[in-house]
C-alpha cells in the first residue's frame, strides 16, 4: 500500500461505489483480497493507494477493470458554456460534452436534477466561462445528458450508471419544448417530449420536426402515462375537470409556456370555450411536477397540473385528463455516444419495461419502438 502524496492527489477512487453495487461489506472484500478491513476503509476514503497486486485482486473480485476503480482526475480547467445562468448561484455544475463542446448546468434551482442532490462533475470558476472538472475526461466524454420532465427518466439514469464501464446518464428537468430546443442547439444529447396529439398530428413528431429542422435524428418511444389534475386528498373542492377551474373558489398552479401540460390545458380550455382570464391562478406558474404537487400539499393552490405517478408520490388525489406517449429525441450522430447507446440498450430490456410498468399510471407497450426518423 502506498500513502497518497502530492503526485497522487488527482487519483480518485470508486471502490465504495462498486463494492456497494455488489452488496459486499468491507470485511468481505478485505478477506477475499487478502488485506485488512482497515485497509479497504483507507482506500475508500483516499488515505492510501493499493499496490498493483491488491488493485488487480480487487478488480477481479468486483468483476471490473482496475481503471474502473481508480482513475486520474484532470486538474486543469475546461472552457465551458454556462446554461441556465439564472440558476448559477454556486460553483457546482454537471458537465455535458456534446460534439467537443462542454456545457455546464448548475446543480441548484428548480431544474437541477430529477431526484436528489447529485454529485458535481465540475466547479465553475468566478468568470463562469471555465470550470475545474472533477472526473476523468473519459467519463465526461461517455456521460450523456437527458433533458425532459418524465420522472421515470431518473430510473433510466440510475440503470445506466449501474452498468460496468464509464457510460453515464445525467438527467435534468426541462419542459418538452426547452428540451428539444436545447438538443437542436447541441447543448444536450437526448430530449424527452410528451406533447399530446392534435387531431391526426402526432404532437411529439410535430415538435421534433419543427425544432430539429435540418438535423437528422430519431424519435423513440420511452413511456406512456396519465396526466391530469393534482388535488388535495379527498378532493375537498369536488373538482371534476377543467370546467371547474373557472370557479371562483378554485385556485390553479399553472405550468410555463412550452410545457406539454400547459399546452394540454390551453387546448382543453379552448375546446370548452373557457377564457384563461376566468381562471384564478392561471398566471401563477410552477416549473415542475414536484413544485405543483408541493403547492397543493401546502395549500398554496387547490389544483395543479401533473402526472398520476406524481400524485401518488405526494399522497394527492388525481383527476385524469389525458394519456400521452413520452418520446426520446436523439440526433443521428449521437446515437453511438456511450451514454446514449447504453440508455437505448436498457430501455429495450424486459426488466426495465417491467419496472417502468410498475409506476402508477404508466404503460410500456411502445417502449423502445422507433416512432419516426427525422
Amino acid at each position: 500500500m502506498a500513502k497518497t502524496s502530492d503526485s497522487t492527489l488527482n487519483v480518485s477512487c470508486r471502490l465504495k461505489e462498486l463494492r456497494t453495487q455488489k452488496k459486499m461489506t468491507q470485511s468481505e472484500l478485505a478477506g477475499l483480497a487478502g488485506i485488512k478491513r482497515q485497509a479497504v476503509y483507507d482506500i475508500e476514503t483516499g488515505r492510501y493507494l493499493p499496490n498493483t497486486g491488491v488493485a488487480l485482486a480487487m478488480a477481479q473480485i468486483l468483476g471490473c477493470r482496475v481503471e474502473d476503480i481508480f482513475y486520474q482526475t484532470p486538474d486543469q480547467a475546461r472552457d465551458v458554456v454556462l446554461v441556465d445562468k439564472e440558476f448559477a448561484w454556486g460553483q457546482r455544475v454537471n458537465i455535458a460534452k456534446v460534439r467537443e463542446r462542454h456545457f455546464a448546468y448548475p446543480l441548484v434551482g428548480t431544474h437541477a436534477r430529477m431526484e436528489d442532490m447529485g454529485a458535481a462533475d465540475a466547479l465553475l470558476e468566478p468568470c463562469q466561462s471555465r470550470a475545474k472538472v472533477l472526473m476523468s475526461e473519459e467519463r465526461v466524454a461517455s456521460t450523456a445528458l437527458l433533458l425532459g420532465c418524465d420522472p421515470a427518466f431518473s430510473v433510466l439514469g440510475h440503470r445506466v450508471r449501474e452498468t460496468p464501464g464509464h457510460a453515464g446518464l445525467n438527467v435534468r428537468f426541462a419542459s418538452s419544448q426547452t428540451a428539444v430546443t436545447r438538443v437542436a442547439l447541441g447543448q444536450a444529447h437526448i430530449a424527452g417530449t410528451h406533447m399530446h396529439a392534435r387531431g391526426d398530428d402526432d404532437g411529439n413528431k410535430c415538435l421534433a420536426t419543427q425544432k430539429m429542422k435540418n438535423i437528422s435524428g430519431v424519435l423513440i418511444a420511452f413511456s406512456s402515462f396519465e396526466e391530469g389534475l393534482l388535488v388535495a386528498p379527498g378532493n375537498p373542492k369536488g373538482i371534476k375537470g377543467v370546467a371547474d377551474l373557472a370557479r371562483r373558489d378554485v385556485r390553479l398552479a399553472n405550468r410555463e409556456e412550452g410545457a406539454a401540460l400547459r399546452s394540454l390545458l390551453d387546448d382543453l380550455l379552448k375546446e370548452g370555450r373557457i377564457p384563461a382570464a376566468a381562471i384564478l391562478g392561471y398566471e401563477y406558474l410552477v416549473h415542475s411536477h414536484a413544485q405543483g404537487a408541493q403547492a397543493v400539499c401546502h395549500h398554496v393552490c387547490d389544483v395543479a397540473l401533473g402526472l398520476r405517478a406524481v400524485a401518488v408520490t405526494y399522497g394527492l388525489d388525481f383527476i385524469p385528463l389525458s394519456h400521452v406517449r413520452c418520446d426520446l429525441v436523439i440526433p443521428s450522430d449521437l446515437m453511438t455516444h456511450p451514454g446514449v447507446a447504453t440508455a437505448l440498450d436498457i430501455i429495450q430490456t424486459r426488466a426495465f419495461r417491467e419496472e417502468l410498468a410498475c409506476l402508477p399510471g404508466y404503460e410500456t407497450s411502445d417502449t423502445g419502438r422507433i416512432v419516426a426518423e427525422l
